[in-house]
């Protein structure tokens, strides 16, 4: 009997619970019935501007939480003045904050004065100079229900969103970007290799028989090479045959020679005792041994010649040790400039009908997959193959560059050769584009906070963007860059029931 009256008392307990717990509800939904806020978004030259504001009414003040964000990379607005302007028809009212409230976001309170369709206009003054953003399709009501039924309508939901706030964006590396219809045609992908151009590189050779010694210990491959500074020496000193001192002194003896012969002829041949043949004849000799003892002594200096570059720029191969016996003609030391870069890549025969038609490149790097266009690094395409043979079947296709993106000569990386063409497709960029299981997605902006995760349908990428077949519209934003944090905090959210964004 007991245990039937302790259920009843925990059963009433539990009823007396559920109905005030209804009850609270009712009274909780009605004190909130008016806390829609509406959601502002607008983009200028400069900056991201999203606003959550209450809805305006004529003669009731309404809290602008702004947040701007730098389109470059997507980072707060540190410091400025901004200006808001709300303006319907003729009317208008402004504020102005001389700095944000937080890093990125802005604080303004509006107490609009007449009702109507109009517009806001931020204008941002940095230091670094001015911005404007403008937000159209603004709407001052009459009544407050009216504007809070208005803002309930309008509220962007999304049972596939993900919650990830500004400031969970600007502390990480993230970007979105506009899915744009654009002329893509036949790809190309291959590999290609780095290679220095013609003008780039200098190869230092020895110009006589002898033994190298380099002036400074520290030439090592990489070793910064500057022109006219002394690289190393060839020592014919200890030579038998060809030996330089020996040379050297020839070399004086024929010029004493010749020059003291020519000096005599030409006092001779004013007395006309000789002929203006051996005149001529004694002053050509003199004139050879005068260059051939000049040239040894401005390159030998005790039996060594001093070797250095035309060049400045970087050894990249060392070929002999110090103290080997070089011949001349033999190559020493290579320097290249590692700034204007080829780019071949050998295609299949198969390509050959369209390479007419090639009009940029893309490059991207094995190590580190970064990614440039053709024209970021100034390039062209110089030349491609008009013919194979049996030892080479192979098309080759070369392009030139200026290298600023620290490419490595002699390195290979990915090239993507794009060919003109009338078609057009929607593209995101490859950084857009998540993998799971075989399918891909992207997370489609619907406001800067939030993201619906989108399964897409791929083409081929030209590895910068990727062509999209199906599930993203031209126009739409997406996330481009940090789109796998988005992805972890859709795994958070789908964990965390309290999750959400609170200011």
């Amino acid at each position: 009997m007991k245990i039937f009256y302790f259920v009843v008392v925990i059963f009433i307990a539990l009823i007396s619970s559920s109905c005030g717990h209804n009850h609270n509800q009712v009274t909780d939904e009605h004190d909130h019935a008016h806390d829609e806020t509406i959601q502002l978004t607008a983009y200028g030259e400069d900056f991201e501007a999203f606003a959550e504001a209450t809805p305006f009414v004529v003669g009731q003040p309404s809290d602008i939480l702004v947040h701007f964000s730098h389109l470059e990379n997507f980072k707060p607005l540190a410091e400025g003045s901004v200006t808001i302007s709300l303006i319907v028809g003729t009317d208008g009212i402004r504020q102005t904050l001389e700095q944000p409230m937080r890093t990125g976001i802005y604080l303004f309170r509006l107490t609009p004065t007449v009702a109507g369709a109009g517009k806001i206009i931020l204008n941002i003054e940095m230091p670094k100079g001015k911005s404007q953003i403008v937000v159209p399709d603004i709407t001052v009501y009459t009544s407050e229900h009216a504007a809070h039924e208005a803002a309930a309508e309008t509220a962007i939901e999304s049972a596939n969103g993900v919650v990830f706030t500004k400031e969970q964006s600007w502390k990480v590396d993230f970007a979105t970007d506009i899915a744009r219809r654009e002329p893509f045609g036949q790809i190309i992908r291959t590999t290609a290799q780095i290679l220095p151009s013609q003008g780039d590189q200098r190869i230092i050779t020895a110009n006589t028989n002898g033994k190298v010694f380099f002036s400074n210990e520290s030439i090592v491959e990489g070793k910064a090479i500057s022109a006219g500074k002394s690289l190393f020496f060839i020592d014919a000193s200890d030579l038998a045959d060809n030996n330089l001192a020996v040379r050297l002194v020839e070399a004086e003896s024929e010029y004493n020679r010749t020059k003291a012969g020519y000096e005599r002829k030409t006092e001779l041949a004013k007395e006309n005792i000789v002929s203006q043949s051996e005149l001529l004849q004694a002053q050509t000799d003199f004139a050879n041994a005068e260059a051939n003892y000049n040239n040894l002594h401005r390159n030998f200096s005790t039996g060594r010649q001093s070797i250095s570059s035309p060049i400045n720029g970087f050894a990249t191969r060392i070929l002999v040790h110090n103290g080997q016996y070089v011949e001349a003609g033999q190559q020493v030391l290579v320097v290249s400039q590692n700034r204007d870069l080829f780019i071949k890549a050998d295609l299949q025969p198969g390509f050959f009908d369209i390479l007419d038609n090639v009009v940029s490149a893309n490059i991207r790097t094995l190590n580190n997959s970064s990614a440039y266009t053709l024209e970021e690094l100034n390039g062209r395409m110089v030349s491609y193959g008009k013919s194979t043979d049996m030892n080479n079947p192979l098309i080759p296709v070369i392009f030139q560059v200026n290298n600023k993106a620290g490419l490595l000569a002699g390195s290979f990386v990915e090239l993507f050769i794009k060919t003109q063409t009338n078609a057009q497709a929607v593209t995101v960029p490859n950084e857009s584009l998540i993998e799971e299981m075989g399918n891909y997605f992207v997370f489609a902006q619907l406001t800067p906070e939030l993201f619906e995760k989108r399964a897409v349908k791929k083409g081929v990428t030209d590895g910068i963007r990727t062509e999209i077949i199906d599930g993203v519209s031209a126009g739409e934003r997406v996330v481009s860059k940090g789109a796998i944090l988005v992805k972890l905090a859709q795994t958070s959210a789908a964990l965390d029931p309290h999750a959400g964004h609170v200011h």
